[in-house]
């Protein structure tokens, strides 16, 4: 991605995170990101077009902290890797909530739901894949139904995310219940 292409698109992510995706609109997304509207339709053609782009731009970002987690055992890849999505930097909450504001926009943005579905699918496999590896390790029961156990878990990431962020639950009671809900989860029998 080009640098200016880049600098469109962290303005885009802080000005959804700040506005919602009703609040974005081209002229504003410009003046954030320090260049002419001309060039944000050059690079994106339509409005349509810079949320599916913001929404590639924001797993991106996800992916550049969650990544991270570089635990040599694979189940304590798994809990590090989504308490990665739990943590109070600008970054982390700046993204987190402007996933959720284009999770709700695809309500209403039916163009939203394919580029949306396929981003939380790939999530989903991430977790899956480490939780099978966990499985072969010994770590994690093998009675364990992998690829639900991981749907369930980034639901309750995305959940405790959303509840934190509107300040009707502390983070730390957010690490907490999601802790205790991979430990279960990972050892159910």
């Amino acid at each position: 991605m080009s640098d200016r292409r880049t600098q469109i698109m962290e303005a885009a992510v802080r000005v959804i995170a700040e506005d919602g995706v009703r609040g974005l609109r081209v002229e504003k997304l410009a003046a954030a990101a320090e260049v002419s509207t001309a060039l944000i339709y050059y690079h994106f053609k339509d409005r349509a077009g810079i949320l599916r782009a913001a929404l590639e731009h924001i797993n991106h970002r996800a992916r550049t902290y969650t990544d991270a987690a570089d635990a040599t055992d694979p189940r304590a890849q798994v809990e590090h890797m989504l308490l990665l999505e739990l943590q109070d930097t600008d970054r982390v909450r700046e993204t987190s909530v402007a996933w959720g504001e284009l999770r709700a926009s695809a309500v209403f943005h039916p163009d939203l739901r394919a580029p949306l579905c396929a981003t939380t699918e790939a999530w989903n496999a991430d977790v899956e894949t480490l939780i099978r590896r966990a499985q072969q390790s010994g770590t994690v029961a093998p009675t364990v139904d992998a690829g639900i156990t991981a749907e369930r878990l980034t639901t309750l990431v995305e959940g405790l995310s959303e509840r934190w962020h509107s300040g009707s639950l502390p983070l730390p009671r957010a690490r907490q219940l999601l802790t205790s809900a991979i430990e279960l989860e990972l050892d159910r029998a």
